[in-house]
């Protein structure tokens, strides 16, 4: 089966996952009534399975579409063991379950650091936009504050002059 690359993007991890599931599917196709490695019921049973891991990673659902490839997993070991399915099919159906799964997770990853990236972009966008903010808030401050003009302080008030001998003059005299 052919690896895929994820570059983090929504929409090709969730189109590696559904492809990983239909490859999966394609591993048990076919099987009708001439088939000998797997009985009609129990094929039906797991590609109904099948499809719940395809459409589980084509919403994007990674969880679910593990869980159900856990059941599907299982499954296929019950219906081994009960010789529904041959070992040869068994082991084909596993090493499709295995390049599934490994999908799965790397879209898992992928989406994960994903949402990590955007978390840091998003604090980033805050810091850049609290310190902004408070520039701004430092520049109105500044703007709007009045200068600080010195107040003058007063000259000292001249001495009052003395009246130069008015004293003496006979104006104003008591007596």
């Amino acid at each position: 089966m052919t690896r895929f690359h994820f570059t983090g993007q929504r929409s090709g991890a969730r189109g590696a996952g559904l492809a990983a599931a239909l490859a999966l599917a394609a591993a048990l196709a076919g099987c009708g009534l001439a088939d000998t490695a797997m009985q009609r019921e129990t094929a039906h049973q797991l590609q109904e399975l099948v499809l719940g891991v395809s459409q589980a990673a084509a919403a994007n659902d990674h969880t679910a579409a593990l869980k159900t490839l856990d059941s599907l997993e299982a499954d296929v070991a019950t219906a081994a063991g009960s010789g529904q399915v041959s070992e040869e099919r068994r082991r084909s159906i596993m090493t499709s379950i295995t390049a599934v799964r490994a999908d799965l997770n790397a879209a898992v990853d992928a989406a994960a650091a994903a949402a990590k990236a955007a978390e840091a972009v998003a604090a980033a966008a805050e810091a850049e936009k609290t310190k902004a903010d408070a520039e701004a808030a430092a520049q109105a401050a500044q703007e709007n504050t009045a200068p600080v003009v010195p107040v003058p302080v007063p000259a000292p008030a001249p001495a009052p002059e003395q009246a130069k001998g008015a004293e003496g003059k006979g104006k104003n005299k008591n007596g």
